[in-house]
């Protein structure tokens, strides 16, 4: 009766560090929506400045598992090569916010990163160029389309579309006033939103009814998962649509909030192929509750360029 007792106390035990670990990540998932929603409104100098640092973060922790992947016969490159390829992706989102585009950035980064390796001593391997080159690309070149997003989209929402006119009309005219509220600023929220709509929807009901593996990349990732996920990210993005009054077609919100979904849930499983390769669960420790950095901004590598080029490319409008 006594191994009864205790394996009923352990077992409650392991029951309450769950709930502890839950409400954590709860919590510092909210401040983290919070945090992000202020730099979303802010805009400028601030929203750059903070993908600029969760791309530094975040690019730290890729070349960290590119090396992870030495010992299943991988070849990371060397660590100064990682450290300046970090601080370049770290440049890219101010760049892009002062200069408008960062093509000239990434090809002449990798140009002079390809030198530093052709040129090395030993035996240099074309993983650590591809892997470096790669990096640049997934780590700086790709998430600095949110700034393009929010800061390259500025054509005044209210004179066409109204958006929210009881909060925009009255915006403080030092923080902008109601030119503040550019379609890219709606564009963001919209984006932002539907993800953590369709990774929210995708979790509850992937846990719940998931039945059928999606892929063997993610073995936890469901078909009934990423079909609520797609359910949940289209709605809010119609929902949104309505009520920013952005974009005005049914149909062009259906599509957009469908882009969403597959960008993200295509970021999502990348970032899974990379861990499975090192041999990791998580990408690092930074966030309490929720691993590393790119853990947490895996969804939205990808979502940012393919939102941009659909508004810029479907929506030669913005979609009014």
């Amino acid at each position: 009766m006594s191994d009864g007792g205790g394996g009923g106390g352990e077992e409650a035990a392991r029951k309450k560090e769950k709930s502890r670990q839950l409400q954590k990540r709860v919590l510092v998932g909210v401040a983290i929506g919070v945090g992000a929603g202020g730099v979303v409104v802010a805009g400028g100098w601030v929203f750059a400045a903070a993908v600029a640092a969760a791309v530094l973060a975040g690019a730290r922790e890729y070349f960290g598992l590119v090396r992870g992947t030495a010992g299943g016969g991988g070849t990371p490159p060397p660590r100064y090569v990682s450290r300046v390829c970090s601080a370049i992706c770290a440049l890219m989102p101010i760049l892009t916010l002062y200069y408008g585009h960062m093509d000239v950035t990434v090809t002449f980064s990798a140009f002079l990163i390809a030198i530093s390796l052709l040129l090395q001593r030993g035996n240099p391997r074309f993983a650590q160029l591809t892997s470096s080159v790669f990096g640049l690309f997934y780590c700086g070149y790709l998430p600095s389309f949110w700034v393009k997003l929010r800061s390259g989209l500025a054509a005044p929402a209210l004179n066409t579309i109204c958006v929210l006119p009881e909060i925009a009309y009255s915006w403080p005219i030092l923080l902008g006033g109601p030119a503040h509220w550019t379609v890219g600023l709606v564009a963001t929220l919209i984006s932002i939103s539907s993800i953590i709509a369709a990774d929210t929807s995708a979790f509850l009901c992937g846990r719940a009814f998931g039945r059928t593996p999606l892929t063997d990349i993610s073995p936890k990732k469901t078909l009934e998962g990423a079909l609520a996920g797609l359910t949940g990210c289209v709605l809010t993005t119609v929902l949104l649509s309505s009520v920013l009054r952005w974009p005005r077609s049914l149909l062009s919100a259906t599509a957009y909030g469908i882009l969403i979904f597959l960008g993200s849930l295509f970021g999502d499983l990348v970032e899974s192929l990379i861990k499975r390769d090192a041999g990791v669960k998580d990408s690092g420790s930074l966030i309490p509750g929720h691993g590393g950095i790119l853990d947490r901004v895996d969804s939205y590598v990808f979502t940012g360029a393919l939102c941009y080029s659909f508004i810029k490319v479907a929506l030669p409008l913005y979609g009014v």
